[in-house]
């Protein structure tokens, strides 16, 4: 029990079953080789890593938990056959998901189901409690409320009597990247006018490895900014800010949680050419780098050791994977001791939104849930890069401390 096995149809197993087990089976969709496989393959392997360790300690009330994934390779076509499989040949009870093109595209066929669904996409629009997003839940700030924080301690922390112009830098019609825009647009301009000015968006895609051409046509065009707030995942990010310093941009760089940790600098001989490029930039950290002295990296911690590892093997999307499904343990926890352990997934999302106050210990913000509140939490904290290393420079905040 609770070892990683392969099934014959190319899914992946967390826990497995034998003769007498008593079984809860989950779905899991990874990108561990698309286009976010940088910071996709790191929080599957921490999801597979939880639940192991939970089922080598006795899985939960005695039940193991039968953890079914696949690498769909962030392609939605693929994510929707994947998803198939799980709800028909497996029968689970709930799904760990991944993207936020392909978690949009399963809305409505998972209230439809009745399967919840914890993403790892932090889409604003898998907040809404009605018929398009009625099973989804968030477990950390969105991308747009993130967004919004950053705002925030720009209008803080900004110098000068001038309003502190800022950059957004996405994919125009990526999912993914562009989910936040919008709202940050708006939130600008209903809270912050005249203390932050958004300037036209910097477009450059996901795919487009050498943006400085991009870069070089709005800056023919436009005043460099005091700020610029990227959307990717590390690599393009690491791309934007070479690029734009080749130009001289002084900007203050900044980015939602997949352009922060500790894979924007890559390993290799070039990385003190990337340590110089990136210093200073500064990271939405939505969950702990592995590194921090926190009471929730004991049991993480415990389980390396018993598999011949350390922090250092590990990064920070590892504990993120490892937290959320910490939170989906928790459902499940719920619904067994409420059903005996016949459990469904309306008795998972009935679990789900009775979660109230539940403690990460310093891995993320707490989370609670109800039926009229599907995000868990709106803080985040702020990490910035000094000689290579992340250095956490806020406490955890949110819109709704103001």
């Amino acid at each position: 029990m609770g070892v990683l096995a392969a099934c014959g149809d190319g899914d992946s197993e967390t826990g497995g079953e034998s003769s007498g087990d008593k079984v809860i089976k989950l779905g899991g969709l990874f990108d561990e080789s698309g286009a976010t496989g940088d910071v996709g393959a790191p929080y599957a392997e921490g999801e597979r890593a939880f639940f192991e360790n939970l089922n080598s300690k006795g899985g939960i009330d005695g039940y193991k938990v039968d953890f079914i994934g696949e690498d769909y390779a962030y392609d939605t076509s693929r994510a929707q056959q994947v998803y198939q499989g799980l709800r028909d040949r497996h029968e689970v009870v709930a799904v760990l998901g991944w993207g936020t093109a392909d978690t949009e595209a399963l809305r409505k066929q998972i209230i439809n189901d009745k399967i919840p669904f914890f993403s790892a996409s932090y889409s604003e629009n898998l907040k809404d409690t009605g018929n398009e997003s009625g099973y989804n839940y968030l477990t950390a700030a969105s991308y747009s409320d993130q967004g919004r924080a950053i705002l925030d301690w720009i209008e803080e922390n900004h110098k000068g009597e001038s309003p502190a112009r800022v950059a957004l830098v996405y994919h125009k019609g990526h999912p993914f990247s562009e989910s936040p825009i919008q709202d940050i647009k708006d939130y600008a301009k209903e809270n912050l006018d005249g203390v932050v000015e958004i300037t036209p968006d910097v477009l450059i895609e996901l795919g487009d490895t050498d943006p400085l051409t991009t870069l070089q046509s709005w800056s023919r065009s436009n005043e460099e900014p005091d700020y610029t707030i990227i959307n990717y995942t590390w690599g393009q990010t690491r791309n934007v800010v070479r690029d734009a310093k080749s130009l001289g941009w002084k900007t203050q760089f900044m980015g939602l949680n997949w352009t922060a940790g500790e894979g924007l600098i890559p390993a290799g001989a070039d990385n003190q050419q990337w340590v110089d490029v990136l210093d200073g930039f500064i990271g939405v950290v939505t969950h702990a780098f592995p590194t921090e002295d926190l009471p929730g990296m004991e049991p993480i911690v415990e389980y390396l050791d018993s598999k011949g590892k350390t922090v250092e093997d590990i990064n920070q999307k590892f504990v993120q994977g490892w937290a959320t499904a910490s939170i989906m343990a928790e459902a499940m926890k719920i619904a067994i001791a409420e059903t005996d352990g016949d459990v469904t997934g309306t008795d998972m999302k009935a679990a789900i939104e009775s979660i109230q106050d539940f403690e990460l210990h310093g891995l993320g913000a707490d989370v609670s849930f109800s039926p009229d509140n599907q995000a868990g939490t709106d803080k985040i904290r702020l990490g910035q890069l000094k000689d290579g290393e992340w250095e956490i420079i806020t406490e955890y905040f949110g819109i709704s401390d103001k």
